[in-house]
């Protein structure tokens, strides 16, 4: 049968094994490659005659070889399978490390990511072995350990470095030789894990806690599922690029600080997708010691989303230092640009024109969601015009909204992700986050970055915040100081 079956457990196959001549019983892994004889029948005991095994039926041989094949090929299948549908680097390694101690018959080991080209990530996780374990490691020369010898290019013709018995290695290296004793094992076996045409992505070591080595037919499976590992690593490695890029870029054309304004206080949650969504929010002073706020989303996602939502940003921006106490100019005119320059994208957007000494609020929405007061005596949807998002229509026109805001009062601005990833319809995630803004603790009312945060991770529960979504979140939070 095969090395491994594919269970949760990745438990070695119990079955004898034909393929290979029979090993030292020292040999990782190694059941008897050639089975007892069959149908062996005993001497009488008063017979000195050796006993006369049965004839072995033609072609038994070459059958229990072409069952171990195909129940080989089946294994490597399945764990292949399991690591295709890995999405995330860290998830791969680690399916990497159980399936291949499964296939070379170690109960430990590690996985160093290491693309060739320097650019990162960088990163190894160790199956069996806690954190101080790997730091242990780290403390050994690189070109003392297999991984480091693999990964510089230091391994034998097949990559593959195998150590049966490290202890007695007379050349090995005082400090390796120190943490193996120190973290008990005994041997290893490290394996290249690249893409192709020799590009380096990493090296994959296992550990023995006795002198031990796998056989050459482990070695062979191992190697297959190495580089078919290698192959699909690397694709991770772009995708955590490309994701890594674009919320940098995102990051980036949000504000890199919430401004300081006397009578107010801020704070932001953002959350964005992996691909890089179109969800924005801005925060400036204006003339008169006024406040502008503004949250909005950009259909799609990707480049072009992150690129339109920048310039639109960036144009509401100049818009509200210009005329920003008239909210609904402000979007009339971003409604104009984004119809000209861009007549293929839409938008939803939401201004606000806050004079903190008068508490008072003035705000335009153009297919956005309703901000939300959240007070002592009061939670409530601010009364907003329906309206349609910009670029919908040949001209965008709605009436502006005046609210006054009570002493120690929040105003929650969001954008409809934070309603979307709760996978729930539209009436109960608003229904949801009516509830979650009313159960926002007294005692921490008066922080509005505390009441952001109790408000996402009600709506969001069980790290739903943090996981990758194809939705952005944005929650901004303006609490209006109490007069002194």
């Amino acid at each position: 049968m095969g090395v491994c079956d594919a269970s949760e457990q990745y438990a070695p196959v119990g079955k004898p094994d034909t393929m290979n001549a029979p090993h030292p019983p020292k040999v990782a892994g190694i059941d008897s490659a050639v089975p007892s004889p069959a149908q062996t029948v005993a001497p009488s005991p008063a017979s000195p005659i050796a006993p006369v095994s049965s004839p072995t039926p033609p072609g038994a041989l070459l059958q229990d070889r072409l069952a171990g094949w195909v129940s080989d090929l089946t294994t490597l299948h399945e764990l292949t399978e399991r690591l295709a549908r890995t999405a995330s680097l860290d998830d791969a390694l680690r399916e990497l490390l159980r399936a291949g101690a499964a296939l070379v018959g170690a109960p430990r080991g590690l996985v160093v990511l290491e693309p060739a080209d320097g650019l990162g990530p960088d990163t190894t996780v160790g199956l069996g072995l806690t954190r101080a374990d790997l730091g242990h490691l780290e403390t050994v020369p690189r070109a003392a350990t297999p991984q480091g010898r693999v990964l510089d290019g230091l391994a034998d013709a097949d990559g593959e470095i195998t150590q049966p018995d490290l202890l007695a290695e007379a050349g090995l290296d005082p400090r390796h030789r120190e943490v193996a004793a120190r973290l008990g094992w005994a041997a290893s076996y490290a394996l290249p894990l690249t893409a192709g045409a020799g590009q380096r992505v990493g090296a994959a070591v296992w550990l023995y806690d006795e002198p031990a080595e796998p056989s050459e037919r482990r070695r062979h499976l191992a190697g297959l599922y190495a580089r078919g590992a290698g192959a699909h690593l690397a694709r991770l490695v772009e995708v955590e690029r490309t994701r890594a890029a674009m919320a940098t870029i995102h990051e980036e054309l949000l504000p890199s600080r919430l401004p300081r304004v006397a009578g107010v206080q801020l704070a932001v949650r953002h959350r964005g997708g992996p691909r890089g969504g179109g969800d924005w929010y801005d925060a400036l002073p204006l003339p008169d010691a006024a406040l502008g706020l503004a949250v909005g989303s950009v259909t799609g996602s990707g480049p072009s989303a992150v690129a339109a939502m920048g310039r639109l940003r960036a144009s509401l921006r100049a818009y509200a230092v210009m005329e920003g106490e008239d909210p609904v100019a402000v979007l009339s005119d971003l409604e104009l640009l984004l119809r000209l320059t861009e007549p293929a994208r839409s938008a939803t957007a939401l201004f606000a024109y806050c004079e903190p000494a008068l508490r008072k609020i003035t705000l335009a929405g153009a297919g956005h969601c309703p901000p939300l007061l959240v007070g002592e005596r009061r939670t409530e949807f601010v009364e907003t015009t329906v309206s349609a998002p910009l670029g919908m229509l040949s001209c965008w026109e709605a009436p502006s909204v005046e609210l006054e805001v009570r002493p120690g009062e929040t105003v929650l601005l969001y954008t409809d992700g934070l309603l979307h990833r709760t996978g729930e319809t539209t009436d109960r995630a608003f229904a949801r986050l009516h509830a979650a803004a009313t159960g926002v603790p007294r005692a921490v009312r008066h922080d509005p970055d505390a009441v952001a945060g109790h408000v996402l991770r009600t709506m969001l529960p069980d790290g739903l915040a943090e996981a990758d979504s194809a939705e952005d979140v944005v929650l901004l939070a303006a609490r209006f100081d109490p007069a002194e």
